[in-house]
């Protein structure tokens, strides 16, 4: 019998179990994750920033955890000897109609606490000298970090404190009803724990309904695919360069991301995946496609955002259109200049309405609680997230309901 019981390894699963390990010191503490490495999916394949903030709507758990992230992240880099750097992004206006888009982002930064100034072209031209712009906002916090890393770290620490982890370890079905507390049908045999905690990403909705617990909300697959510059071209790109983000569209647009290896990676666009796990389009599973088409809320989605997601299936096929979008940021950017890199599945909760979930989604359970929309800035956030988590899961665990609203 184990005390806690967390499905999911990757970044923000990994936080938890850190968190818990130290809060109820003693307690029996197991981490099943499916793939035979931690960090497989969207930790493993994101863009590797440490987002600011800037994007999320005052008052928001994504607004207040974000800012909180992306101050521990980096003194836990900086702990644990993991490679990072704050090294400041741009967020670049390329026309008149998009300086009031900006200042909205500007005045969003400042009520988050965020330390934003606004620069003009020669001071751009300073920080990015290939860079074309009429007016930009700066954000010295933005950096980067090795994520990868980063997990592996949460893991080593939990280990260290007596928590047990699994690999390779998938579940398949829960029963509640089992002796009052939650039976864990895996790939391993049945596990039992007084308490579970699903943090599972692409597939967290799916374990919370196995628990009984209702996220209302279903996660939807989308994938963005990334180029790389030659290592030639390099050069073109110090750090972090974004678009002003459309307002009417649930993504940030392609941008130019310093990796932490030297790499200059340029994108995501946001296509549907046609499977959960799908990182390029002929990855496909009948079950996923079936569960999203016949889903009522991805086809209101898709409906409102016709045009753009038009546009992004391009960028998919056309290479040419592609640097096109790129070259509003970076002039001189040439086809021959890209290299295709790794594509990352995004795990977005969609409501019934067609709406996003846009901030962090905690479902109660009866003796569980289900983390079921932690997308983007999840890395950077996952140390508060893991706390808040915890925070709310009794000392003692009895079939106690938990409540957290997001």
């Amino acid at each position: 019998m184990y005390d806690y019981t967390i499905v999911g390894g990757g970044i923000v699963g990994l936080s938890v179990g850190m968190h818990l390990t130290e809060r109820f010191e003693g307690a029996r503490v197991l981490l099943l994750e499916k793939e035979d490495h931690w960090a497989a999916h969207q930790t493993g394949h994101n863009s590797g920033v440490i987002h600011s903030g800037i994007y999320y709507k005052p008052g928001s758990y994504k607004a207040k955890f974000a800012v909180e992230g992306c101050r521990l992240i980096k003194e836990f880099c900086r702990e644990h000897g993991i490679t990072h750097d704050e090294c400041g992004k741009v967020i670049v206006a390329f026309e008149e109609a998009e300086l009031p888009l900006l200042e909205n982002l500007f005045q969003r930064g400042l009520a988050n606490g965020i330390p934003v100034t606004k620069i003009g072209p020669e001071q751009i031209k300073e920080i990015e000298p290939h860079c074309a712009g009429i007016q930009a906002i700066k954000v010295p916090t933005c950096g980067i970090a090795d994520y990868k890393a980063v997990a592996a770290t949460y893991a080593k620490i939990m280990q260290s404190r007596g928590a047990e982890l699994r690999l390779g370890c998938r579940v398949t079905g829960i029963d509640e009803h089992h002796d009052a507390t939650p039976v864990l049908e895996t790939t391993q045999g049945e596990i039992r724990t007084k308490f579970l905690i699903n943090c599972a990403g692409l597939h967290s909705d799916r374990v919370a309904r196995l628990a009984e617990a209702d996220p209302g909300a279903r996660i939807v697959p989308f994938r963005g695919e990334y180029y790389e510059l030659k290592p030639e071209k390099r050069y073109l790109v110090k750090n972090l360069i974004y678009p002003v983000p459309n307002p009417s569209f649930p993504f940030l647009g392609v941008h130019f991301t310093r990796m932490t290896d030297g790499n200059i990676h340029c994108g995501p666009n946001a296509v549907l995946a046609m499977k959960r796990e799908g990182y390029s389009w002929t990855d496909f599973s009948a079950r996923d496609l079936t569960e999203t088409l016949t889903y009522g809320g991805f086809w209101r989605l898709a409906y409102r955002n016709f045009g753009e997601g038009v546009k992004e299936v391009w960028r998919s096929f056309s290479k040419k259109a592609f640097t096109k979008s790129l070259q509003r940021l970076i002039p001189e950017v040439r086809e021959d200049d890209l290299v295709p890199s790794h594509a990352g599945v995004r795990a977005q909760a969609l409501m019934p309405d067609g709406k996003m979930v846009d901030d962090f989604l905690i479902v109660p359970g009866r003796d569980s609680m289900h983390v079921c929309n932690a997308p983007s800035p999840a890395a950077t956030a996952s140390i508060p997230i893991g706390r808040a988590v915890v925070d709310q899961i009794p000392s003692k665990v009895t079939r106690t309901t938990v409540a957290l609203s997001a």
